[in-house]
């Protein structure tokens, strides 16, 4: 699909779940007895990306400011100005798009009583993806940002949203993190069938401090080391096991490619099955979009993807294949490649030895793969969804040409 043909369906995609979203958090509709709540549509209805509330301009200038941080220079500019817009009563001119929701059986009176007080949101609306979910970003009288939520709304997002909260729970209740600091949660609960995580709020918006990619990668180490670690032949480690597992089940479920998929997988986990690697956790997203640097520590949200006894360096892995897709808008085929070229250096900081970077990355580009198919990426319209355009065919090659590389080094030709 070409660039341009990709934005347009971005952008129906996004107009079609802006309607599904507010009926999400507003299933009651508009009643007569109830005030409607305005709505901002930034940057326009065309191609909605958040949802500031309308009616105190100074707490809508806050939430703008604080939805996100925009990579590109253009882009924090044009943000900026929309901000100061709000702020001189001049929005009308740039932002003319308005939306009107029912207040009769909205979320906004269930997380005042949760918080104690009451609440104002802005609400994301992101590209397409299998995980989309509403995300709010919640907003007191004074127009401080005091806590993020997150809706299960179905069966993935559901399982997103729980692992999220265990994920918290776990992590800032019994690990002494010293480099990283992640949410504290706030309530966990259900709402209208719906299950609901508040987390308290981490500076996404501020600037960044470019601390370096040193410190980047110590805080790595510490999540890797976070729940403990453990050193195993890969063949006799419990990560083995369960990635056959999940292979097999796409398999068995019939999604499209996973029987290339549990091939290329199944030979990686034989080929290693006598390198000997460390496991440990990695956050499971941790990419430039998910954190923040400050001068004391790194914050990390979004930890829907946390998990345990994995091959040690993944979060090294993601981040540079994630920074290259996304940041860098490299070729993602390209940026497997090289991914896989510069494994040794990518994970040498991370403390894995020459000798294991190679599968670590093969493994992690496996993971992945399943990852995507598991959730049904394609299918959700997921820019990197369809895994038969780049990873897979990458992933095959590499294999190939391994296998080839060891047949000759063993029949004494050179």
């Amino acid at each position: 699909m070409s660039r341009a043909l990709k934005t347009a369906d971005d952008l129906r995609r996004r107009a079609t779940y802006l309607a599904e979203v507010v009926d999400q958090l507003y299933p009651g509709g508009a009643a007569a007895d109830a005030p409607a709540r305005p709505y901002i549509v930034v940057p326009g209805r065309r191609r909605p990306r958040v949802l500031i509330p309308a009616a105190d301009r100074k707490v809508a200038a806050a939430a703008l400011a604080r939805y996100a941080r925009p990579a590109a220079r253009g882009a924090r500019l044009k943000r900026d100005a929309a901000v100061l817009a709000l702020r001189l009563g001049l929005d009308r001119m740039l932002l003319p798009h308005r939306v009107k929701v029912g207040g009769a059986e909205g979320i906004d009176d269930h997380l005042a009583a949760v918080l104690g007080h009451d609440v104002h949101l802005s609400i994301h609306i992101g590209p397409a993806r299998a995980n989309r979910k509403p995300v709010l970003q919640i907003l007191d009288g004074d127009a401080n940002t005091v806590a993020f939520a997150k809706l299960g709304v179905n069966a993935l997002t559901r399982e997103l949203v729980d692992a999220e909260t265990a994920a918290i729970k776990r992590l800032s209740e019994f690990c002494d993190l010293k480099l990283v600091q992640v949410p504290r949660l706030l309530h966990a609960g259900n709402w209208n069938g719906h299950n609901l995580m508040v987390t308290s709020a981490l500076p996404a918006w501020e600037a960044p401090a470019d601390l370096g990619p040193a410190r980047r990668s110590a805080a790595m180490r510490e999540l890797a080391d976070a729940c403990g670690t453990s050193r195993f032949p890969l063949g006799e480690s419990d990560y083995a096991a369960r990635l056959r597992l999940r292979l097999k089940a796409l398999t068995d479920r019939g999604e499209p490619d996973a029987d290339t998929l549990q091939t290329a997988g199944e030979t990686l986990l034989d080929r290693y099955g006598s390198t000997t690697m460390t496991f440990g956790a990695w956050h499971g997203d941790w990419a430039p979009w998910n954190m923040r640097e400050t001068p004391d520590r790194i914050c990390l949200w979004d930890l829907e993807r946390f998990e345990t006894g994995v091959p040690y360096g993944f979060d090294a892995a993601h981040y540079r294949l994630q920074d290259d897709i996304v940041t860098k808008a490299a070729d993602p085929t390209t940026a497997v490649l090289g991914l896989v070229a510069d494994a040794p250096q990518i994970l040498a900081p991370m403390g894995v030895a020459p000798g294991e970077a190679e599968p670590t990355a093969l493994l992690y580009l496996v993971d992945l793969a399943a990852r995507y198919m598991g959730d049904q990426a394609e299918r959700a319209g997921a820019a990197l969804g369809a895994l038969g355009r780049w990873l897979l065919p990458t992933l095959l090659r590499h294999i190939a040409r391994q296998r080839t590389a060891q047949a000759g080094s063993t029949d004494g030709t050179c």
